[in-house]
């Protein structure tokens, strides 16, 4: 039996995650725009080259707020046709973005530092003034209150993408810090430091933009949970005393939300519906133990389904009379992996062999039970079962119906 179940890590409906991203957003691009403005001014006031480049790392913390405001929108969108599990990896996607952009100003403020620094010219370079400095010291109290503001919200409802901004607000009361220490240094005699400052803020913004990209992939490949979740979810499962064992256990991080499938072991003597009713306890036993987990059903990002997992596993295939011809085609499943690849493989025979007849997929349980098929996935033609638990691959599939005579 296998059970599939989606949680998010905190109890927060898609309104309110949106919402409380959109709020947190704006807020923040307000803020980032009269800095930015402030911090340019000042640094081309007080001919300080690290404070342009602060004012323009500033800026840029304004476009990659709006590609986090339109990541969220994006993941945000219900299940369509094409997208049958929604669009949560679009907020991975924006974090990525995010962290290109992130890369790329801070590149650009390394390689012109770089530049002075290897010129080595320093009556050339002129000293900054104190409007400078001080537009160091607003911008660190400024973008470290952003910084907790950000992440305040983004653990709230878990929001990587939102992370990822509030990451950008502390990368650049990082590089606001590099920036007065040079400005200091400047203003005592020592010009470079404006250029060597300049170099140090790439490096904070650069291993921020490491850090952001790697979180970001781990989430689009379905990177698991940490073992310390993993064990605590498997004790969950094994609880039930009606569980003899756990097959597989595997978790994966997909946007915001972790997905958990669990194939376990019932006794083989239990029919179909008592094994659908384990697999339902187990799925409330996870939800009641594991208190950030919120658990919607149906369309709402739920996959649960309830496939052979018995230690006695059953495997049949039976025969139909092909007198009339092939008028109807189905497959008995409930969503899970090998239930939809069986599904797959069918459609295929059936478009290989030239068959005009489509193939139906169908996983409500009442529908399955009359069937009186005891595991799954299974297949029907003409309202007759023909094979059950076990996965047919596509050229199987084919030589079944070739050798009922269809």
């Amino acid at each position: 039996m296998k059970k599939n179940k989606t949680t998010t890590k905190n109890n927060v409906t898609k309104n309110d995650f949106q919402k409380v991203a959109n709020k947190v957003s704006i807020i923040t691009i307000i803020g980032n725009v009269v800095l930015s403005v402030f911090k340019l001014l000042a640094g081309l006031t007080a001919h300080s080259n690290a404070m342009i480049s602060d004012a323009v790392h500033s800026a840029s913390d304004v476009f990659s707020t709006f590609v986090v405001i339109i990541g969220i929108k994006l993941a945000a969108k219900k299940p369509d046709k094409e997208h049958p599990y929604g669009h949560e990896r679009m907020e991975c996607v924006a974090a990525i973005i995010l962290a290109v952009v992130l890369f790329i100003t801070g590149l650009g403020i390394g390689m012109d530092a770089a530049k002075n620094i290897l010129n080595g010219n320093e009556s050339v370079i002129q000293v900054p003034g104190m409007l400078a400095l001080i537009a160091a010291i607003v911008s660190i109290v400024s973008k470290e209150g952003m910084y907790w503001y950000t992440r305040y919200y983004a653990k709230k409802i878990d929001s990587s993408a939102l992370m990822a901004d509030a990451w950008h607000h502390r990368s650049d009361a990082f590089s606001s810090i590099g920036a007065l220490i040079g400005i200091g240094g400047a203003r005592l005699g020592f010009p470079i430091m404006d250029s060597i400052a300049s170099l140090v803020i790439f490096v904070f913004i650069a291993k921020a933009a490491f850090d952001i990209f790697k979180d970001a992939m781990d989430k689009m490949v379905d990177h698991s949970c940490d073992e310390e979740t993993e064990k605590k979810i498997y004790d969950c499962v094994m609880k039930n005393e009606d569980v003899k064992g756990i097959d597989l256990l595997r978790t994966r991080i997909f946007g915001n939300k972790i997905y958990i499938d669990v194939e376990i072991q019932v006794d083989a003597s239990y029919t179909l519906q008592e094994a659908h009713d384990i697999a339902e306890t187990v799925h409330d036993d996870i939800e009641k133990n594991f208190q950030k987990e919120n658990c919607c059903c149906g369309s709402n990002e739920v996959h649960s389904s309830c496939c052979e997992s018995h230690t006695a596993a059953l495997e049949t295939t039976c025969c139909v009379e092909a007198t009339e011809g092939i008028c109807c085609i189905k497959v008995l499943g409930a969503g899970c992996n090998s239930c939809h690849e069986q599904y797959e493989n069918v459609q295929k025979a059936v478009a290989n062999i030239g068959l005009s007849v489509e193939v139906e997929y169908i996983t409500d349980m009442e529908k399955i039970m009359s069937y009186g098929v005891m595991s799954m996935p299974a297949i029907v033609i003409n309202e007759k079962v023909v094979s059950m638990g076990k996965v047919l691959k596509a050229t199987d599939v084919e030589k079944l119906i070739r050798s009922l005579g269809f």
